[in-house]
């Protein structure tokens, strides 16, 4: 009985995650920005098509295993996986600065912005558009534009914050997806929506292709 529901379980997955157009790993590229608390862009960039996962972590500094409550002089950063057939790492770039104020200083180090390139073509990129910004917008940066030297992932309870925190649905899914659950497609767009962001015809278009429990069903529409 047990394999069986586990392999209805497994079933569930594919299908939902087929159903939400999922690349492999193998066919993405990553991007990992710092803009305040990782949720809101954690949130931002999921609902964004082409993005394919998305994971909270710390980056950015030197102090060895950082955690939330030992963080050091690391940033709060989200790094997500994108489909370079839908998404420019320039889309992605446009899409950062406009989820934060970038032209102040953050109070803490923890909340700065920054870019950190995973080569050498994201950060000429990155200080390219940097430059194009200030020029556009008549104001200095405050970003932050470095090489990425390690990201360390964030503790469960801060990866999909905007689900976890809305009733039913988190759980559910959590129980659904088990380790799966936040390299998922379907929580990242979820997720996404769930913090208000997506338009009405994209959330409509997912929820009616997932085949997910009524009650999911209902509370996020009740999010959305």
């Amino acid at each position: 009985m047990a394999d069986s529901n586990a392999s209805r379980t497994a079933s569930t997955i594919q299908s939902l995650e087929r159903d939400a157009g999922t690349v492999p790993p193998s066919e993405t590229e990553t991007a990992t920005f710092g803009a305040g608390c990782f949720w809101g862009p954690d949130a931002r960039f999921g609902a964004l098509e082409g993005v394919v996962r998305t994971r909270v972590g710390y980056a950015g500094g030197t102090t060895p295993e950082p955690s939330y409550y030992a963080l050091g002089d690391h940033t709060e950063v989200v790094q997500l996986e994108y489909d370079p057939d839908e998404l420019s790492y320039e889309d992605l770039l446009e899409t950062y600065w406009s989820t934060h104020d970038w032209a102040s200083t953050a109070p803490k180090r923890q909340y700065r912005s920054i870019v950190l390139a995973h080569d050498d073509d994201q950060y000429e990129t990155a200080v390219r558009r940097r430059t194009a910004l200030e020029d556009r917008a008549g104001r200095s940066a405050a970003t932050d534009v470095e090489r990425l030297e390690s990201f360390t992932r964030a503790e469960e309870y801060h990866q999909k914050y905007e689900l976890r925190s809305t009733p039913v649905v988190g759980d559910e899914l959590e129980a659904l997806y088990g380790d799966a659950f936040v390299d998922s497609t379907v929580v990242a767009r979820l997720n996404g929506f769930a913090a208000g962001h997506g338009d009405p015809a994209q959330r409509d278009e997912l929820l009616a292709a997932l085949d997910l429990p009524p009650t999911v069903r209902m509370e996020l529409r009740r999010r959305f």
